[in-house]
């Protein structure tokens, strides 16, 4: 018996009937179809192991130990594996629940949305658009005016202070990262 099968059981209610919930990101991507990819050889060189395990292995670090859970500076939070930009500064709020939390992107096609059954509950997953890197996931318990709260582990993103050029980055504005939380100076 499956322990989302035995909760229901020991609860005495009637399980819920799971289903895709009609995601307005379009089709779900596979790793093979992302604009970007990396090999794993070179990402376990870049990334630290907590960033490798949240943004490749779909992990989760602890509530309130993240760098940015409590981060108020203005900037871009970026991916860490590929530095797109994500959200900014000013779409962050305290949501209470131990992970940077955001009501809005910078772009609605930055993160892909994918249904995640994992843990016998239904969430939905956010995933860098560019990369495929797993960011955390999305809930409709957020602030007005989208309702929204992206709960994002700190460990996938890279903070861009404001009026600083990412590293690497074109004159043009290209997208690069920033190294404030990389494993060592690249």
């Amino acid at each position: 018996m499956s322990g989302f099968n035995l909760l229901h059981l020991v609860t005495k209610s009637q399980p819920v009937k799971l289903k895709a919930c009609g995601l307005p990101s379009g089709t779900c991507h596979t790793k093979k179809t992302w604009p970007k990819s990396f090999s794993p050889e070179e990402l376990r060189k870049r990334l630290t192991p907590m960033q490798y395990h949240v943004t490749q292995e779909k992990g989760t670090e602890s509530a309130f130990r993240g760098e940015y859970t409590d981060h108020k500076e203005e900037g871009t939070y970026r991916c860490v594996v590929c530095g797109a930009p994500l959200f900014m500064s000013d779409k962050k709020f305290d949501s209470g629940s131990g992970w940077p939390s955001f009501f809005d992107l910078i772009k609605e096609e930055s993160i892909t949305l994918t249904d995640d059954f994992s843990y016998g509950m239904h969430r939905v997953e956010t995933s860098c658009s560019q990369c495929g890197a797993h960011l955390g996931h999305l809930f409709d318990d957020g602030p007005q005016p989208t309702g929204k709260r992206f709960c994002i582990n700190s460990a996938s993103l890279n903070f861009q202070p404001k009026n600083v050029a990412p590293e690497g980055a074109e004159p043009s504005g290209a997208t690069g990262q920033s190294s404030s939380s990389s494993k060592s100076e690249l």
